[in-house]
């Protein structure tokens, strides 16, 4: 089956050599696609130099949003024929050696959510407040959406890639948080199947965080949607 991990970056030159090494470093027979928001900071030019005809860098023309890079990837990954696809941060947040055990899954499920909050909690170096406030975004989605999943804002997912083709990922137009939610209440709504593998997420140690309070009001309003959705019926 062929494999693939997308890799959006915006301003990421100080981790991305380091996170296609561990990548490709895995003993895993996969390729990887790096997403570039026009990065001021030359992330692009440094993929380009990275010489390995495993990586494939798609560049656009300017910062769209973390929504629209995974539907950029995917659409790639589908037109590709790629079998299973993983989403993750190139900030080294995610950890690359969870990506077998993920592939693996896959085998059995249709999506699978690398959760901080799948027995117990596991986040390093967040302070309380930020972690409160996430644990309970969490809960709040999930009570709107249905969706049985402890982490719903979890951005470490592993894809069928039959799972995304049925899940009309093209007509979302949420972004960060909200795309993770919705992007696994369509799966939910479609009857894939869902599992939670458990990760440790520790938060960027090199670089500035992207999440803005945009990110959060959408996601904070949208569920409602979803919601509505939920009773109603999927509509695109």
């Amino acid at each position: 089956m062929k494999k693939l991990v997308i890799l959006p970056t915006y301003n990421e030159s100080k981790n991305i050599v380091d996170i296609l090494d561990k990548l490709l470093n895995l003993g895993e027979d996969l390729d990887i696609l790096v997403i570039d928001d026009n990065s001021p900071d030359n992330t692009s030019q440094i993929v380009e130099k990275y010489s390995n005809n495993k990586i494939f860098l798609e560049k656009r023309a300017e910062k769209n949003g973390l929504g629209t890079a995974y539907v950029h990837g995917f659409n790639w990954a589908l037109e590709n024929k790629y079998d299973k696809i993983i989403q993750m941060d190139a900030d080294l947040s995610h950890d690359p050696k969870e990506v077998p055990a993920m592939f693996a899954l896959l085998d059995e499920y249709d999506l699978v959510i690398g959760s901080r909050y799948n027995n117990g909690l596991r986040v390093i170096n967040w302070p309380i407040s930020r972690l409160y406030i996430s644990y309970f975004a969490n809960l709040y989605a999930r009570m709107i959406t249905g969706v049985p999943v402890k982490d719903l804002t979890a951005g470490f997912k592993a894809w069928r890639s039959d799972a995304l083709s049925i899940i009309d990922f093209n007509h979302s137009s949420s972004q960060g948080y909200c795309f993770q939610i919705e992007t696994s209440f369509r799966a939910h709504q479609k009857a894939c199947k869902l599992v939670e593998h458990p990760i440790v997420f520790t938060d960027r140690t090199v670089g500035e965080s992207k999440m803005s309070k945009n990110v959060m009001i959408e996601a904070l309003f949208k569920v409602w949607i979803f919601g509505l959705w939920r009773i109603f019926g999927l509509k695109k």
